[in-house]
């Protein structure tokens, strides 16, 4: 199994959602529990980092490099990173105080997808998934309830979508996501299935120029490339059990970026792994990652 190497010891309690920003050649992503937005810079190792009002659980880049969009614990918001300015949009879930914003991405339309995760230790599946629309419309996914909404991400082409619930080891695909057939929706991969000993959960996930899904494993220590037929093609380890999230950029798209958690480890746990947290990456041959698709409306 080839290894990822840490890239910026950042320490996150519960580190998320990696995009990289072709613009600015930067790799952001957030540390949810910490209520903090980071950025990092390869070329130039410059480290910035952004106070956040509220836990930010997901975002997404727009069409104006300074602004993002916000997938708050609570809300949909814009962010200007240069004033610091935030724009509220939607609440989410009002009704269920006991739900946050989990994982999201742009679908290649550039609309913004994201899912909702039950906070409580019982783990029930309340929440749902969502759109956000063009015209700023927020439209709830024919898709089933969910207690952690995960691995969001989208075939080359964007007719298919991917979506797991982390309570199971299951990642879903939607065949017919473009089309809005919900009966178009089968296993694209079981964990549990898989040789190797007990599965992680699927967490964060992304696609590659050939529609193979890379696969953040929390728990298991590893990074799983799947093949669009949903076969294992290889494995990458980690130093560190709770990896969450991915993403593939660089100069040429050809880096994968992994964001890793601190979240309920025992002080013997993060003895054993002092890199628990940091943002891991390494360098693949011929593998290309796609531009993260801009979110298609401004404030």
């Amino acid at each position: 199994m080839t290894q990822l190497e840490q890239l910026v010891g950042a320490g996150n309690y519960l580190g998320e959602c990696p995009l990289w920003c072709e613009r600015s050649g930067r790799v952001f992503w957030t540390d949810i529990e910490g209520r903090r937005l980071h950025s990092y810079a390869p070329a130039g190792g410059v480290a910035r980092d952004w106070p956040m009002p509220e836990r930010l659980a997901c975002f997404a880049l727009t069409a104006d490099a300074d602004v993002l969009l916000l997938g708050l614990a609570s809300r949909l918001a814009f962010f200007n990173l240069g004033s610091g300015a935030v724009t509220p949009l939607h609440a989410v879930e009002a009704a269920l105080p006991m739900t946050r914003i989990n994982d999201g991405r742009c679908d290649r339309q550039g609309r913004f997808v994201f899912g909702t995760l039950d906070e409580r230790p019982c783990r029930e599946a309340i929440g749902g998934f969502y759109r956000l629309n063009h015209n700023l419309d927020l439209e709830r996914l024919p898709l089933p309830p969910v207690a952690i909404a995960n691995s969001i991400c989208f075939s080359p082409d964007g007719a298919a979508m991917y979506f797991c619930d982390s309570m199971r080891p299951l990642i879903y695909r939607w065949d017919d996501y473009a089309g809005g057939d919900a009966a178009r929706i089968g296993v694209f991969a079981d964990l549990g299935a898989e040789p190797g000993g007990k599965p992680g959960a699927p967490d964060g996930a992304t696609v590659d120029a050939d529609g193979y899904l890379w696969s953040a494993q929390w728990g298991a220590a590893r990074v799983v490339r799947y093949t669009p037929d949903g076969a294992v093609d290889r494995v990458m380890s980690l130093p560190v059990t709770q990896p969450s999230c991915v993403c593939l950029g660089g100069d040429d798209y050809s880096q994968l970026f992994v964001t890793t958690a601190r979240e309920s480890l025992t002080p013997a746990q993060l003895a054993a792994q002092p890199q628990a947290g940091a943002l891991f990456h390494a360098f693949l041959a011929g593998v290309r990652g796609l531009p993260e698709t801009r979110f298609g409306a401004q404030p």
